[in-house]
């Protein structure tokens, strides 16, 4: 008998709101936040973050539902109204990471900001959109793994439980583990990234690399229904195209910061100098 776990929310909705859509919007928030006082350390218009945001986070959200529907999508062969119901779940990161940053790159570009720059700026940010939205997960009790006696384990109530599992209760919280990774990865890329010794843009790679690292060793704990190719999920086999498109990247771009690169944050002919009171709202030191 397991004497302590953690327990699970009777209800995934608090009045009007669904918490799954909720914790992700908190996630936007806060990570649109932190990216505009790390651009704006930079020398940024702070600005430029929302009009990327206002573009980019759609194009996130509709990439994370593609993805899960083309990998998942035996899920909604029978009742392909529900593959619209975002609230209930169904977000894959890999398709949201792509799109997301496809188009943000691309306002970028049109503001005129220089793209290694400003995805130093913004990708520490992204892992903690990540954790946040993570808690979605524990309000719509999935995403968890294998049955787990361990204090930490999560409740799962019977109506969410998979048919061969019925008569356990308690789970892994593997979305309890990735929101912690995603954290802890937020953490070391500013700290990476402080230390001003890596080739602009190269905090992108590191990024998807250590996060399909985490991605790997979750993914195996799982027992939710998903696709496979072989023996392996579809999940552990994008996590192993990340890690190795990530490790091509940095090899052929170089990791070490070299004499050539600029740390300017806009192209030649764009210039943004902030308001008086705005810079003085605005000023933040590097540890951000």
């Amino acid at each position: 008998m397991n004497l302590a776990s953690i327990p699970s929310p009777g209800s995934n909705t608090i009045g009007p709101f669904h918490m799954y859509g909720l914790m992700i919007a908190l996630g936007v928030i806060a990570a649109v936040e932190l990216g505009r006082r790390r651009w704006a350390a930079r020398g940024g218009n702070p600005d430029d973050l929302y009009a990327i945001a206002f573009w980019a986070v759609p194009a996130g959200l509709i990439g994370a539902r593609l993805y899960h529907l083309a990998t998942d999508w035996r899920q909604y062969q029978d009742r392909w109204l529900d593959a619209f119901k975002i609230w209930n779940g169904g977000l894959g990161i890999p398709g949201g990471i792509a799109l997301g940053v496809i188009v943000g790159l691309w306002v970028a570009h049109r503001r005129g900001a220089r793209l290694s720059v400003i995805l130093d700026a913004v990708v520490p940010a992204l892992p903690l959109a990540q954790a946040i939205g993570r808690l979605g997960n524990w309000w719509n009790q999935e995403l968890f793994g294998r049955p787990s006696s361990l204090p930490w384990a999560i409740r799962i109530d019977p109506v969410h439980r998979p048919v061969e599992y019925i008569g356990s209760s308690t789970f892994q919280p593997t979305f309890l583990y990735e929101m912690l990774w995603n954290l802890a990865l937020c953490g070391l890329l500013i700290l990476i990234d402080r230390k001003r010794s890596l080739r602009p843009g190269n905090i992108l790679p590191i990024y998807v690399g250590l996060y399909f690292v985490g991605r790997l060793w979750i993914e195996s704990l799982r027992i939710d229904e998903a696709s496979t190719i072989g023996p392996f999920r579809i999940n552990i086999w994008m996590s192993i195209i990340g890690i190795g498109g990530a490790v091509i990247v940095l090899l052929v771009r170089g990791l070490r910061r070299t004499i050539d690169d600029i740390d300017e944050p806009y192209l030649d002919g764009h210039i943004w100098t902030p308001p008086t009171d705005t810079a003085k709202e605005e000023k933040t030191d590097e540890s951000v």
